[in-house]
């Protein structure tokens, strides 16, 4: 990566952070869903543990995992089953924030001519778009599970009297699933930005990526299929692979012509 590619890089992440409408729009939604959202499942399942809906959660589990008391088991099972289905939704939307504006923005502010001055080609600067884009999303990811963990341990400790130990699944989820659905989504919504008229319009097809993020949900509370290391880490390897794909075709593809439609 040259200075160039720094500059380009620097200048992206500095115009999210000065925009105070954009860079709240960044921390709400995740906030919301890694503090907001577990602080209800917790609530829930201290203050309605004989609740049918929460023994049905109980019983996706198996035997050999119900250890501790009622309450700490589905507390367990949604911090380290269910959560991390609703943590692949931040890196997707994260992005479509600051990706979705990456060139479309620099049309609306007539900056693209300059930017194409600069003395790199359009494959860097596409590069260099991405991999803004990827690390704000992977920062806002750290903060957001620092987070939830800092919470849902307090809760935990003071509602049921022990803390909520982060499953090795965590592990795969921050350092191999999230970065790999965060370049997947990054990709996608930097190339239909450059095509796009306006921010509005690169959003809009934004939202279809968290559809199979969605389905993941749907499916852990129907009890469909239950997130564990193994399925994580086979998921992290087909998405990397997507992600390495979708990321070399879209360079390779990538063109002065594209930006100036």
């Amino acid at each position: 990566m040259n200075t160039g590619m720094k500059a380009i890089i620097k200048k992206d992440i500095r115009e999210i952070t000065s925009n105070r409408r954009l860079f709240s729009v960044l921390w709400i939604i995740p906030l919301m869903l890694t503090v907001v959202l577990p602080s209800i499942f917790i609530c829930a399942v201290h203050f309605a543990t004989d609740d049918p809906d929460v023994m049905a959660l109980l019983e996706l589990l198996p035997k050999s995992a119900r250890t501790g008391s009622v309450e700490l088991t589905i507390a367990g099972m949604i911090f380290n089953n269910i959560l991390p289905a609703f943590f692949l939704m931040i890196p997707i939307m994260t992005a479509s924030v600051m990706a979705a504006s990456a060139f479309v923005g620099e049309k609306e502010k007539y900056t693209l001519e300059t930017l194409l001055y600069c003395p790199l080609s359009v494959k860097e600067i596409f590069r260099a778009k991405v991999l803004a884009s990827f690390l704000l999303s992977m920062l806002v990811s750290l903060v957001s599970f620092a987070a939830m963990v800092a919470v849902l341990e307090f809760e935990s400790f003071f509602l049921m009297g022990s803390p909520l130990l982060p499953g090795a699944g965590w592990s795969v989820v921050l350092f191999l699933l999230s970065p790999a659905v965060s370049l997947i989504a990054v990709t996608l919504i930097v190339r239909n930005s450059a095509k796009a008229q306006s921010v509005e319009e690169s959003q809009q097809s934004a939202v279809f990526l968290i559809i199979p993020v969605i389905l993941v949900v749907v499916g852990q509370f129907a009890g469909v299929m239950l997130l564990n290391v193994w399925i994580l880490l086979g998921l992290s390897v087909l998405c990397a692979l997507l992600a390495w794909v979708l990321l070399q075709r879209a360079v390779k593809r990538f063109m002065y012509e594209t930006l100036l439609k």
